[in-house]
């Protein structure tokens, strides 16, 4: 059984790829970071094994580059490795041009790994010729012919001694026989034989196919200009004298023996070339200046569906690869981009075009063009392209994902916000009136609480389909979060706004909702906000809904209420000073409460036996690891008058409209630090995570207050995680970095929240050096109904490792999510199954599991 070394970060495919391995018979031994093979290869006595299957890093990493140096070591450049790659990136593939027994193949091709490992650990069984006939070590085969016995027998011995193969013939015939038998590096022929002089066997074995390769060398006895003139006529390259100095012999032949080795090095390097051409999953071929295909890869031919590469090459690509649009549509030669890149020598990346099957179907592809130039001249271009087939797919489902509820299928809120900016930009050029509805479904949380999560998510998808019901084709629905539906009613001409609302509020409730042997009567309350040429923009908008909504629930709920600017105004103000109000007093008096909500690392978990209690897996966690560290988030709530826990989303949308975000953000620092101090004893190491709003990152001076406040509470800045959300972070990227830069220079550490609410979030990556993902937990909440989310999920998961990330997933609510969590391999977990929020730290871990936990409404943040 083939002992392999996998090294690979990525849970996912290292489970995936060890399965695999270990089904066809290899026993293997996991590693999960370059840092561990380095650890383990430098101690070849404990990581004995045949072969090394490691991951190539898609970005610098010095530990990398020591690995993979280190491998290329004389210790190890005799051991067989099979990498894996996103793509056929440049620094992978001129590392195997330099190294023996290697071979590359693509993840999207990992199912060829078995395969690939038995031609590495076989290779003349897969037809390769093995390294111990390289140029460093081969003894050289030479072929001398004479007529003389004395002269061959002394010229063997001299051969011999200097440590060449040798055989020995005495006539043109006799040598062209043995030349043809087996196969020699030079020949160094007699010119003066009986019957045909030497030159005739040189011309015999520079025409003959089998014998083309051996360099021939004249040897005579005396000089004659026109025996070496016909002698190098012939074909010989070089002419020797019997009576020379013995030195001097010898040098001519060292000579010959350097191109000879200089020749097995280059078609060595051919062969090497050819095998790793080969063995890339990617489709290659290569054109010059004009177009024409010179060579083509097995990969090339499988994707265009050609048997051999006689088919293509010889023949100009933009005729047969490239020669229209998707839809058909023929380009003009003098057109076709490609075509120029070839001509021009242009440089291209990751473009994105069609080339086309020999059935007559297009090919979505990603294509590279590397330009050739050689000495200066222009010789065409190579070309690496992969089938994008399922990239695609996977994209258009990720699309979806951005702009619709898992759990519903309806569009989710941020596609609501579009359809609500468009419709007004609409109604700015008409005379026409709309109207948006902001529904909330009034029994949920008790549904919810009472006959479980599923009872709630199957009144949910109840609730979506009668309301859909109700709409008419120009209109829009949407999910807003929770129970909370929003629907915006286009042009509803002369129509009662009021009765269209409540025919809404009647079609969810004229029926019970069934669950199991029990039935529940639903009711809601709804909010009409009207939309016409004078309403100001889409949060105005938004927001009247929202105010009407709460002015129907707060009358009794199962009812209908349409925003009136004169009267709902002075409400809305109230309402809003109130709380302004409040959170002055809540600062002055310290009437704000810290919530602390546990974050588990996912490989502590006991999959096998979860149980079906919230909060069961921490206090075992804190149980069986008495001197372990744990994390929380800090979670901000206020204490109401008659003593009751308030939820942020109460408060804080005032205290970002009053601009009192950064006083907030600076109570919950200090508030965070100084708890942490009062907590943290000698075996005990608490790690906390700190939201930071959008005011707080674009102002001034938050940076020193952080560093302040560290030295005042002599806090261990690695014990500091902060927490920004995706969306505050791109709206406020320069002020982001600029933070981020300073405070991880301190040692504290980012977080990005929200992660995967839009769809460009993989391009923040490469302007916010955080050090973990947060998933966002619409997609988490999602995973179990919806493929598409489970999808994402693991995307995000496998792009946060191979960038040296690590992921959070929130919103863990059940014992299922967390199974479909550890299959993905993230690396935290966090949510109401994993521990619900606790009001306070405590100095020992006994302690942090009795604390009386406190609701939230699982979306409470600080900022």
């Amino acid at each position: 059984m083939p002992r392999i070394l996998l090294i690979e970060a990525s849970a996912t495919r290292r489970r995936a790829l060890s399965t695999m391995l270990s089904q066809k018979g290899f026993e293997v031994r996991i590693l999960t970071s370059y840092s561990e093979a380095l650890s383990a290869l430098a101690h070849p006595s404990q990581s004995e094994c045949e072969a090394i299957v490691a991951s190539w890093p898609e970005y610098s990493d010095h530990r990398a580059d020591d690995l993979f140096s280190m491998l290329r070591s004389r210790t190890w450049q005799s051991l067989p490795v099979l990498l894996l790659a996103d793509s056929t990136d440049g620094g992978a593939v001129n590392w195997l041009m330099k190294r023996p027994a290697s071979a590359l193949l693509l993840w999207s091709d990992y199912s060829d790994a078995p395969d690939a490992l038995e031609k590495l650990l076989n290779p003349a069984q897969a037809g390769e010729t093995p390294d111990e006939d390289s140029s460093q070590n081969k003894q050289l085969r030479v072929l001398f012919v004479d007529d003389s016995p004395t002269v061959r027998v002394a010229f063997r011995r001299l051969l011999t001694a200097e440590e060449y193969q040798v055989e020995i013939a005495s006539s043109v015939d006799e040598g062209y026989e043995k030349a043809l038998a087996q196969p020699f590096d030079i020949a160094i022929i007699d010119y003066f034989m009986p019957g045909e002089n030497g030159s005739a066997l040189v011309r015999r074995l520079r025409e003959t196919p089998a014998t083309s390769s051996v360099l021939p060398a004249i040897i005579t006895g005396t000089y004659s200009d026109r025996v070496i003139t016909e002698s190098l006529s012939a074909g010989a390259v070089e002419c020797m004298f019997k009576s020379e100095a013995r030195e001097l012999f010898l040098a001519r032949l060292r000579s010959l023996a350097r191109t000879v080795l200089d020749r097995i090095e280059i078609d060595n390097e051919r062969r090497r070339l050819h095998g790793i051409l080969k063995s890339v999953g990617e489709g290659v071929y290569g054109v010059d200046p004009k177009g024409n295909i010179q060579f083509i890869n097995p990969a090339a031919l499988d994707l265009l569906g050609y048997g051999h590469d006689e088919d293509l090459t010889g023949r100009n690509a933009a005729t047969l690869i490239h020669f229209a649009f998707e839809d058909g549509t023929r380009i003009p030669r003098q057109a076709c981009f490609l075509s120029q890149c070839y001509q021009n020598g242009n440089q291209v990346s990751a473009w994105q075009t069609v080339f086309w099957h020999q059935n007559g179907y297009p090919v979505p592809v990603e294509c590279t063009v590397y330009p050739l130039d050689i000495d200066g001249r222009r010789e065409g271009a190579v070309v690496a392209f992969r089938d994008v087939s399922q990239r695609r797919i996977l994209e258009e489902e990720l699309r979806w994902a951005a702009s619709h509820d898992s759990l519903t299928k309806l569009h989710n809120r941020a596609h609501l916000e579009q359809a609500l900016q468009q419709e007004v930009q609409r109604l700015r050029r008409s005379d026409q009136v709309s109207v948006l509805l902001f529904i909330d479904v009034d029994r949920f949380k008790y549904i919810n609480d009472t006959a479980g999560h599923a009872a709630g998510d199957q009144l949910l998808v109840e609730c979506s389909r009668r309301l859909k019901s109700r709409l008419r084709q120009s209109d829009s629905i949407a999910r807003m979060g929770g129970d909370e539906y929003a629907v915006i009613l286009r042009n509803i001409g002369g129509g009662d706004p009021a009765h269209i609302a409540d025919e809404f509020r009647k079609s969810l409730c004229n029926e019970v909702f069934s669950y199991g042997e029990k039935t529940y009567r639903i009711t809601a309350s709804i909010g009409v906000a009207l939309m016409d040429r004078a309403t100001v923009s889409p949060g105005d908008a938004m927001a009247n809904a929202d105010i009407a909504c709460h002015i129907a629930k707060n009358r009794g709920r199962n009812q209908i209420h349409v925003y009136d600017a004169d009267n709902d105004e002075r409400a809305s103000m109230d309402v809003e000073l109130n709380w302004s109000a409040r959170l002055e007093e809540a600062l002055t008096d310290d009437l704000f409460v810290l919530c602390y909500q546990p974050i588990m690392p996912a490989g502590a978990i006991e999959y096998d036996h979860l149980p079906q209690q919230d909060g069961a897996i921490w206090n075992r966690y804190l149980r069986k690891n008495a001197a372990c560290k744990v994390y929380f988030e800090v979670l901000l709530r206020m204490r109401s008058p008659d003593g009751e826990f308030v939820a942020p989303n109460a408060f804080l949308p005032t205290a970002e409209r009053y601009n009192m975000m950064l006083q907030v953000d600076r109570w919950v620092i200090d508030a965070a630090f100084r708890a942490l101090k009062e907590a943290t004893e000698p075996d005990l190491s608490i790690g906390l995570s700190i939201n930071l709003s959008a005011q707080s990152l674009g102002a001034d001076g938050i940076g020193a207050y952080v560093t302040d406040k560290l030295i005042e509470y002599n806090i261990d800045p690695n014990m500091i995680t902060f927490e920004i959300t995706e969306t505050k972070a791109v709206s406020n990227l320069t002020e982001a970095r600029e933070l981020i830069s300073e405070l991880r220079g301190l040692g504290c550490r980012f977080a990005l929240d929200d992660f995967g609410c839009g769809f460009s979030s993989f391009t923040h990556l490469k302007h916010l050096d955080v050090d973990y993902l947060k998933i966002d937990g619409s997609f988490t909440q999602g995973m179990i109904y919806d493929p598409v989310d489970r999808a994402v999920v693991s995307a995000i998961n496998n792009i946060a490792h191979s960038v040296g990330k690590r992921t959070v997933a929130e919103y863990v609510d059940r014992p299922e999510v967390l199974s479909e969590l550890r299959d993905c391999g993230v690396d935290f977990v966090q949510g109401y199954y994993v521990g619900r929020p606790r009001p306070q730290l405590r100095p020992s871990i006994p302690q942090l599991e009795v604390v009386d936990p406190v609701e939230d409404n699982r979306v409470a943040r600080t900022g």
